[in-house]
């Protein structure tokens, strides 16, 4: 395995020999020898130091070099602003740091490496599991145990694979569709109590069993007596709707205590979000709501997704009846490929569809996970992707000014224009931070925003086979903790919810192979969404057609960087 995809790695040379000596002796029926436990502790001693090297490398990289010649006298600046000063010509400073990277992405790559290696060993074993991986199980128990707000945070932490261990991610994605059931008798009664019928009374093969279960309801297959019809009903599961007061509570609780005990711990946001959206997303009447206007603005966009149709006289506010519609998760690569779909088209699909919602009418799907952005073959064109969109109770609204800034500072982001980033971030109330905003955005370091300034790319390799990213994105996290944690509690609350929308479409671009997606569509809606707020505002001011002409210029020059950069992507691609 190691050899396969890492031939020439030094931890591929080193635990080569004794990966075949374990693999002959699994084979042949033999417990786990004194010698293969040593050689586990050894590979754990080896990730112990090769995390602590990359500690070390990252502090060397992302800390700047005080030289008389770039002194601050302004206690007002910040290092960021004298590291990105004078981004256009390519310095001693700058070529130190390109080596301080190299560096560090050699050692993360390594780690990398070694963490699949003691994976590997402890997927082989005899014995019980690795202890991420015992960790990741005592969380799903209790996750599923307690369910309803349980299982949302669970899904959440699913979606977090570049902070995350593997254990943890491949553990807890089973709460998208496999979260804790109902009896039969508790959905009869919830839907009796809804719609004032037995189900058997209201639709035709009513499946006992649901198809698939999440953190709020579950769904059930069904014929509509009028028409013959497939349905998908959709029930909350019973005594949800009492019990989440409780859990909301017990949480805001926990979290204020910590926060009075811990001057670091700063997660009162999590309570403030919640408390308000859970109770909209326990009323069905309001999901259907969303269903509907969401159907309409993608309908306008001509994007190829659509919308189950709602049917409302078997609607109500613990009961949801939707037409249904065929598909499987876009992440599922082998259904992808027996389908002779193209991956990048269909991360290209799902980016624009949540960006259209974004920077076009501002209705935000805010819980896009792979559960709920099904895929199918398009039935009119052979060979192209359709998205079916589900689960329609967590939106939010976006209002105009945040909408603005957010297109600028993706603007800024996708050209790599580091003025621009700072001023879209000073008008979302980020002043000093805004290289970690644009990190967090993203989920890429700042530097590659600076590496981009100077190549005029909007892509920044790594140096080497780049297979450290995870290693490198974990490491930063762990250094900047406090700083996000504080960032989190300075942007709109609007943010947020985007925050957790970027993680799901970041965990789908990474599933399909395309790292860069979002960054390139969320860059081509960000810059029309500038366009067209400028536009109106020369109108507005009788700007003339040069100021009109400019807009249009800097709107032009985007979308040539972009299709640009789209074209030798699949050029090298096709190669």
């Amino acid at each position: 395995y190691l050899r396969r995809k890492h031939p020439d790695s030094l931890v591929s040379q080193v635990y080569y020999p004794w990966a075949f000596l374990f693999h002959s002796q699994a084979t042949g029926g033999n417990n786990r020898s004194e010698e293969q436990d040593r050689e586990q502790k050894n590979l754990e001693k080896t990730i112990d130091q090769l995390e602590r090297d990359l500690e070390r490398a990252q502090h060397d990289y992302v800390t700047p070099k005080s030289s008389s010649s770039n002194q601050q006298t302004n206690d007002d600046s910040t290092d960021s602003d004298a590291v990105y000063e004078n981004t256009s010509v390519l310095s001693e400073r700058t070529l130190a740091k390109r080596e301080q990277k190299e560096a560090m992405l050699d050692v993360a790559s390594q780690l990398t490496i070694a963490q699949e290696a003691l994976s590997f060993l402890e997927d082989n074993k005899d014995s019980t599991d690795g202890v991420h991986q015992r960790n990741a199980h005592r969380l799903l128990q209790l996750f599923r145990a307690n369910g309803g707000v349980y299982i949302k945070v669970g899904q959440h932490l699913a979606n977090l694979d570049l902070l995350l261990p593997e254990e943890y991610i491949q553990t807890l994605s089973s709460l998208f569709d496999d979260a804790p059931i109902s009896s039969y008798q508790d959905v009869c009664h919830v839907v009796k109590e809804e719609l004032g019928s037995s189900p058997e009374e209201i639709f035709s093969d009513f499946s006992e069993a649901p198809f698939a279960s999440a953190s709020l309801a579950q769904v059930h297959t069904a014929k509509c007596k009028e028409t013959g019809k497939k349905l998908a009903v959709k029930v909350q599961h019973k005594g949800l709707r009492e019990t989440s007061k409780g859990d909301l509570l017990a949480m805001a609780t926990v979290v204020g205590v910590a926060e009075k005990l811990f001057d670091d711990f700063n997660f009162g946001w999590i309570c403030e979000e919640m408390t308000p959206q859970l109770p909209k997303e326990l009323d069905f009447n309001n999901e259907g709501k969303n269903a509907e206007a969401a159907a309409a603005h993608l309908h306008s966009t001509g994007l190829d997704c659509i919308i189950p149709l709602v049917l409302w006289p078997h609607t109500n506010e613990r009961v949801l009846t939707m037409e249904f519609e065929e598909g499987f998760r876009a992440t599922d690569v082998e259904n992808i490929e027996k389908a002779g779909i193209c991956k990048r088209e269909v991360a290209k699909l799902i980016s624009s569809v949540f960006n259209a919602q974004i920077f076009e009418n501002g209705f935000v799907h805010c819980d896009p996970h792979e559960a709920n952005v099904l895929l199918r073959e398009h039935p009119l064109k052979k060979g192209k992707p359709q998205i079916v969109l589900v689960d329609h109770g967590l939106y939010k609204t976006l209002d105009g000014d945040f909408q603005e800034a957010y297109a600028r500072l993706w603007k800024g982001i996708v050209m790599a224009n580091i003025p621009d980033i700072k001023s879209a971030c000073e008008q979302l109330g980020v002043h000093k931070m805004y290289p970690l905003l644009s990190a967090m955005l993203t989920s890429r370091p700042f530097d590659e925003v600076v590496e981009r300034s100077q190549t005029q790319s909007l892509d920044a390799k790594p140096a080497g086979n780049g297979g450290g990213d995870k290693a490198v994105i974990r490491g930063y996290a762990q250094r900047y903790m406090k700083e996000i944690v504080a960032m989190l509690d300075i942007v709109p609350r609007q943010m947020l919810l985007i925050f957790k929308m970027n993680d799901c479409l970041r965990h789908v671009d990474i599933a399909l192979g395309s790292q860069q997606n979002n960054l390139v569509v969320a860059g081509k809606y960000a810059s029309k969404r500038v366009f067209e707020s400028d536009r109106k505002k020369q109108q507005q001011l009788n700007g003339g057609l040069f100021g009109l002409l400019r807009s249009w210029l800097s709107y032009v020059h985007v979308l040539i960087r972009i299709n640009s950069y789209e074209l030798f992507s699949r050029l090298s691609i096709s190669q």
